[in-house]
């Protein structure tokens, strides 16, 4: 993380989804999803809506410079089933990245990815001490030598997708840990699409927001 945490401006919760049992919101880049070391990385999406709905608990998390959705559970009884469906990977996911050169139609990344204890934060292909991870991406279109992709992490390692891209040699735009964050000003990378069976309603739930860029 910066030594200078500057996160958005506090505004409306941007509500994807709610009812008694959870909220869906949109997080946007820049904000940290949880608080941070020290005062002054408090400022979160979690804090901000925990201020507003006091019952909201996390059952997972973004990278501070991703946007998109993330999920809150109301009360740790759905909490607790939340954690669960992320443990058994009964959450579905989808991301929407913009990464430089043109990929191919669609395909799978399976590297495993383990911590780059030098340069913590950083995340590594490791192929003998690496945690195994699969990233499945679809191309959706291509314009001016970058490609526009869904990308679906079938595995949940910190900075799979970031990692995964950067290792097929098509990092996702404005990534400065892992490409050349010159190329935009900020990390082209949104959670778009949430879906999941409702743990009280027994349905199947999915929730979409489309990315800014």
């Amino acid at each position: 993380m910066p030594p200078d945490y500057l996160p958005p401006p506090r505004a409306a919760l941007n509500l994807v989804y709610r009812d008694a049992g959870l909220l869906v919101l949109n997080k946007p880049a820049g904000l940290l999803a949880v608080p941070g070391r020290g005062a002054d990385k408090s400022d979160s999406l979690a804090t901000r809506v925990q201020a507003e709905f006091p019952d909201a608990l996390v059952v997972h998390r973004l990278d501070m410079a991703t946007s998109g959705l993330m999920l809150f559970a109301r009360g740790e009884q759905m909490q607790r089933r939340f954690c669960a469906l992320f443990r058994e990977r009964g959450i579905e996911k989808r991301y929407i990245a913009v990464v430089a050169g043109e990929l191919g139609q669609a395909g799978e990344i399976a590297l495993p990815l383990g911590s780059d204890w030098p340069n913590r934060p950083k995340q590594k292909v490791d192929m003998v001490e690496g945690k195994p991870s699969l990233t499945r991406y679809r191309l959706l279109s291509q314009d001016d030598g970058a490609s526009r992709v869904e990308l679906e992490p079938v595995t949940g390692r910190t900075h799979q997708l970031r990692v995964h891209l950067a290792a097929l040699g098509h990092p996702i735009l404005g990534d400065a840990l892992y490409g050349d964050a010159k190329r935009a000003q900020r990390l082209l990378l949104h959670a778009s699409e949430l879906g999941f069976v409702h743990p009280q309603r027994g349905e199947w739930l999915v929730c979409k927001n489309p990315p800014d860029f």
